[in-house]
């Protein structure tokens, strides 16, 4: 049968803006074509795509097929009773948000944009501040509906097809299309956080309050000042926050306590200019973030709590054309402390690689083969692309990471060399196994997987 359905080629980058590359993009409309793109289109490999968010190459594909997922954007059921959502892979964070919260639900795990589709989510099986508490997205994946490499559609949970689910969540689009989910959601009692901040002078006292206290609150994360040295190493903000009850909130909210606030959202309209970004602007930048956080309590609309830096649309144009690098790390319990030391001190000799970083405390692995977190903690670092130092740098970072018994994220990796892939991810050939039953002729590909050679030989 002649492939029939229109494409289009066009250069591709994810949320960092590099690396670009040119992918051939289709646009299905319903489940057959895709199972047509799977089975028949004329490129050496495909790959879904969600909203673009991962900062690397893991949503690129170049020079073979995307299948975008803006056309799988549908809510199928909600059972406000039982709070499980049914919902096509397009659906973004965003949508389920807005439907949900008014009916007094909220996602029991969510990352830190809301611009992310779900279809997204399951593959890079997303955590949030709560991971200590409450895991991955797999905790509130019921369950899955996705076409595979051979055409065939099958659902897959923790009791049919498990080894499909868990390869799925975390497998970064390589196991096969997902086309929708069914989620259990949270009963919340309004669309507001208490919020509690917390200097912390140092990286010691950053983590003592982070592993000694998580049990006093749901969430946590810490804006770590990377620019800081010597004594102050480490320097942080603490942001903890627990679901507020209707009690807690002022009189006014409370009158309304689901109503979601719809602040002004303003637009980064053009990349900025290389020279906006410099130590001394950061430094700058950087007092004044520690000055405005003094330690105190308060009521924050959950988005602004989840979701700070979605407040800003197209945010990451203040990095310029040349884009950002994330580098996501996780350490162990028993090492992060000393490896968190050595990585920041790195991170400081290199004069303002990176401003800020972000760190949170996670839990225990789930059963995924590439899930990112373990028993521990995590920190994501932002380096603008324009460094011509950089890779180095990252390769030194990548070293510290295995050498302390770590991983990286690889939704957010565009610079990973192979050698390190099964030092990171023990349980690497586990996955392999599964994506070559599911798939045996290797129909679901990305640039990631090739640069990483995630994949094996055949």
């Amino acid at each position: 049968m002649t492939f029939s359905l229109p494409s289009s080629t066009f250069p591709l980058a994810g949320w960092g803006a590099a690396p670009q590359q040119s992918c051939v993009v289709f646009r299905p409309e319903r489940e057959t074509q895709i199972q047509e793109i799977v089975s028949g289109a004329p490129t050496h490999s495909v790959l879904a795509r969600g909203m673009g968010r991962s900062y690397g190459d893991a949503a690129l594909n170049q020079d073979a097929g995307i299948i975008l997922h803006e056309r799988f954007d549908h809510f199928l059921a909600f059972d406000d009773k039982a709070g499980i959502l049914t919902c096509e892979a397009g659906v973004t964070l965003s949508d389920i948000i807005d439907v949900v919260v008014p009916r007094g639900f909220f996602l029991p795990v969510t990352p830190g944009t809301q611009y992310i589709s779900i279809g997204g989510a399951i593959a890079a099986d997303v955590h949030g501040k709560n991971h200590h508490l409450d895991g991955t997205i797999s905790s509130q994946l019921i369950d899955f509906r996705i076409i595979t490499g051979d055409g065939q559609i099958l659902t897959c949970s923790r009791n049919e097809n498990s080894d499909l689910f868990w390869a799925t969540l975390g497998g970064l689009g390589l196991t096969g299309c997902i086309l929708q989910a069914r989620l259990q959601l949270r009963p919340v009692e309004s669309a507001w956080m208490t919020q509690q901040s917390l200097r912390c002078r140092d990286l010691d006292t950053l983590l003592q309050k982070t592993f000694e206290e998580d049990d006093l609150f749901q969430y946590s994360v810490a804006w770590v000042d990377c620019l800081a040295r010597g004594r102050s190493l480490g320097r942080s903000i603490l942001l903890r926050a627990n679901p507020a009850s209707t009690k807690e909130l002022p009189p006014k909210i409370k009158e309304d306590p689901y109503r979601l606030p719809q602040p002004y959202r303003p637009t980064v309209p053009f990349n900025f200019p290389s020279l906006a970004l410099n130590n001394f602007n950061m430094r700058i930048f950087n007092q004044l973030f520690w000055m405005n956080h003094r330690d105190h309590q308060s009521p924050k609309p959950l988005r602004e709590y989840f979701y700070p830096l979605d407040r800003i649309h197209q945010w990451n144009r203040v990095y310029g054309r040349p884009g950002v690098s994330q580098y996501q790390f996780v350490l162990p319990l028993e090492s992060c402390p000393k490896g968190i030391q050595d990585i920041l001190e790195t991170v400081s000799e290199s004069r303002g690689a990176s401003f800020l970083a972000v760190l949170k405390k996670t839990g225990p692995a789930n059963e995924a083969p590439l899930s990112f977190p373990i028993e521990g903690a995590s920190m994501a670092l932002d380096f603008p692309n324009r460094k011509s130092d950089l890779k180095p740098l990252l390769e030194r970072l990548d070293r510290i990471v295995v050498q302390y018994g770590g991983r990286v994220y690889l939704a957010k990796d565009s610079s990973l060399g192979a050698w390190a892939l099964p030092e990171m991810y023990p349980a690497l050939n586990q996955f392999r196994d599964v994506q070559r039953k599911y798939d045996p002729n290797k129909r679901f590909s990305s640039s990631l997987a090739r640069r990483l050679e995630l994949l094996g030989s055949a």
